[in-house]
């Protein structure tokens, strides 16, 4: 166990004592469950899911309290992060639209054949363009203008990448991790308050981590269905608008 004997922890007890809160009461409020917000007062840390969810909570504990939220989570990250351990991976139940991993799989590679079918018909018929006959159906004769399958100077039509429409809302203070489908961080580790909304982004995929479950996603402006979580969540969303939950040791990370 990684501990100290003064610090972050002591911090927040101290706080929440002057303000005469219960652990129960602190977790209504901002949705982490007890036993976290216990092992983060007793420096416990390996009872957090991690590094990143460790750092999330205690600004979000911090704040709560009226303590400086950012300043007690650098003091936790500069003393203790980073020698936090994931734990093992667990896995989540798939919620609402998610396809099984299996499944995404071989959709995923029939979508490739699909692809490469469409660019080898594509190349097929600029082939046939180039080197086809005249009208009669003859050669071509050497500088004579050959018949195209397109107008001059049009571009074969490239196959677009299917994108999806990702919006999230707060319902409760939420610590958010966000990526695109090129690991490009959309929500960069920041808290939204309780009706703050953040998007929509568009990516043809997205991964996401959250400190609690209470956000809604909304998929190409429906709302996905979650289930309710005071602990934290992560999900992957296709392009197609499937929501997959991903287990701790999978979730996306952000600073």
């Amino acid at each position: 166990m990684v501990g100290m004997e003064t610090g972050v922890g002591a911090s927040l007890r101290e706080a929440r004592k002057r303000r005469e809160l219960d652990l129960t009461e602190v977790e209504a409020a901002i949705k982490i469950r007890v036993r976290y917000l216990q092992a983060i007062e007793d420096e416990d840390w390996d009872v957090l899911p991690g590094d990143v969810y460790a750092r999330g909570f205690v600004r979000t504990y911090a704040s709560y309290l009226g303590l400086d939220g950012e300043r007690l989570a650098e003091e936790y990250r500069e003393g203790v992060g980073g020698a936090v351990e994931e734990r093992a991976p667990r896995r989540l139940e798939p919620v609402g639209s998610a396809v099984p991993p299996a499944r995404r799989g071989r959709r995923l590679r029939g979508r490739a054949l699909t692809a490469l079918v469409v660019l080898a018909l594509g190349g097929l018929l600029v082939a046939v363009g180039v080197l086809g006959g005249d009208e009669d159906g003859g050669p071509a004769a050497g500088g004579a203008t050959t018949k195209s399958a397109r107008p001059v100077g049009s571009a074969p039509a490239a196959a677009a990448a299917p994108r999806v429409a990702l919006a999230l809302r707060a319902s409760e203070e939420v610590w958010v991790c966000l990526l695109d489908a090129e690991r490009e961080a959309l929500v960069d580790g920041e808290i939204l308050v309780p009706g703050e909304e953040a998007g929509p982004f568009r990516s043809r995929r997205f991964s996401a981590a959250f400190g609690n479950g209470a956000v809604e996603l909304r998929i190409d402006g429906r709302p996905a269905r979650t289930p309710a979580s005071s602990g934290p969540v992560g999900y992957e969303v296709d392009a197609e608008g499937g929501v997959t939950s991903l287990a701790e040791g999978e979730r996306p990370e952000c600073e």
